[in-house]
């Protein structure tokens, strides 16, 4: 089941300590990060955070970073999102396939996020503008080789994008 709407007002992501992520490069620090890893045709990205929803967020991030994503900082925008799957994986394919989805179909890009996974559930609230620029185009998201493992430092995984 999916769900994407506008939210009726706005969410106050300046109080919300998760969104204060907002940043500019691959490694922000040795807790959470993603970096582009070698792929032959597609294009790959290594992700890892300590819990599920940081995960997701650094894909999220990763994923903007691979296609040259530019926000507008004007005209700011809300949404929500709530997905449901089968496992954590498909979820996470699922979270990335519709940020797509918005990315091609309404030219938006979220740079905030607040998101709350309950077993293999996620509620997004999202902030984000217009994609002012936009250098490369991905496909679609891939299952190929992707495995959310535990590791020392939390959870990580490859995500493959085809492009």
């Amino acid at each position: 089941m999916r769900i994407f709407e506008r939210l009726p007002a706005p969410v106050d992501f300046a109080s919300k300590p998760l969104l204060a992520r907002c940043y500019s490069g691959h490694v922000k620090s040795s807790k959470q990060g993603h970096r582009e890893v070698e792929h032959t045709a597609d294009w790959g990205l290594e992700v890892w955070a300590p819990d599920l929803p940081g995960l997701m967020e650094e894909a999220a991030r990763g994923m903007y970073e691979l296609m040259g994503v530019e926000v507008s900082e004007e005209s700011r925008c809300h949404r929500q999102l709530e997905i449901g799957a089968d496992d954590r994986e498909q979820l996470l394919v699922s979270f990335l396939e519709e940020l797509l989805f918005v990315a091609d179909s309404e030219e938006l890009a979220f740079d905030g996020f607040l998101l709350n996974v309950q077993d293999t559930s996620l509620l997004a609230r999202l902030e984000g503008g217009f994609i002012v620029s936009r250098t490369k185009e991905i496909k679609a998201v891939t299952y190929h080789y992707l495995e959310i493992s535990e590791t020392k430092r939390g959870l990580e995984t490859r995500i493959i994008f085809d492009v």
